[in-house]
């Protein structure tokens, strides 16, 4: 009865973790001189965190591959996505399952550009996960058959060193997926 409850709550969880997780905002006027940030424009900051995002999603598809080639997903994470990521693979490891297949970003959209600042911003990413499959010990697929195959992720970067880290997502609703 347990084993069959942790492998619905891991189920629940493949289904956000794949989506690895949206309406947008029609960018306003550049700002006239660099941020803070080194971005010279609210467009340079999304093309950054776009490049970010899609080489996040590529290292998670290597990693299901099992291949360690540099950079990793969590290269990519800080903060409450890190966390969860480590999480979500601690559980997925101990109930014995594993995620197969590979995620594709179909579009990304700009967030909030009310909320953005020289230190975060925000996308929408439209993650397709139809080719992810989730796997067990014996090989047998237990993806849920009715689940979302293309998803709506807030996602939230942050600065660090100069780069844009991920620092949580959050599956939205709303979307232009």
């Amino acid at each position: 009865m347990i084993r069959a409850r942790r492998i619905r709550v891991l189920v629940a969880a493949f289904a956000l973790a794949t989506i690895a997780a949206t309406a947008g905002c029609t960018p306003s006027a550049p700002a006239p001189s660099p941020t803070p940030s080194g971005f010279a424009d609210q467009a340079e900051a999304f093309a950054a965190a776009e490049e970010t995002y899609r080489a996040y999603v590529d290292a998670l598809n290597r990693r299901r591959a099992s291949d360690d080639t540099p950079p990793t997903p969590r290269d990519f994470l800080m903060g409450t996505a890190l966390t969860s990521d480590i999480a979500d693979q601690e559980e997925l490891t101990e109930a014995g399952l594993r995620v197969t297949g590979e995620s594709r970003v179909d579009r990304v959209i700009p967030g909030d550009h009310e909320r953005d600042s020289s230190e975060e911003t925000w996308i929408i990413a439209c993650v397709n996960s139809e080719g992810t499959r989730l796997i067990d010990e014996a090989g047998n697929d237990r993806t849920p058959p009715d689940r979302a195959l293309v998803s709506n992720l807030e996602v939230h970067f942050q600065q660090q060193n100069g780069q844009w880290l991920i620092a949580d997502s959050q599956l939205i609703s709303e979307g232009q997926c």
